[in-house]
């Protein structure tokens, strides 16, 4: 299985909700669509962006692939071994 975010071929995978379901769960809207990535992008998105920022700005893979923080970790975590668990940093 590959990281849709990272292009990593990992054992397991993460759904990513593009817009967070606290945005549209309590209003009972449609989850949107969701992409499988990683645990290590997984938690790396979350740590640096909060989910009003994701749902408005950063909804697609290609917004979050143009944010300079993720285009670092993205080359950074490129070259980890893809069956150790990856520690994020915000």
């Amino acid at each position: 299985m590959r990281c849709e975010l990272c292009q990593r071929d990992l054992p397991k995978l993460t759904v990513h909700h593009l817009v967070p379901r606290q945005k549209t769960k309590r209003k009972k809207l449609d989850p949107g669509p969701t992409v499988n990535i990683c645990s290590a992008c997984h938690r790396q998105i979350h740590t640096l962006f909060d989910n009003t920022h994701l749902a408005n700005e950063l909804n697609s893979l290609d917004a979050l692939r143009s944010q300079p923080q993720m285009q670092k970790f993205l080359a950074w975590v490129r070259k980890q071994d893809p069956y150790k668990r990856v520690r994020v940093r915000s």
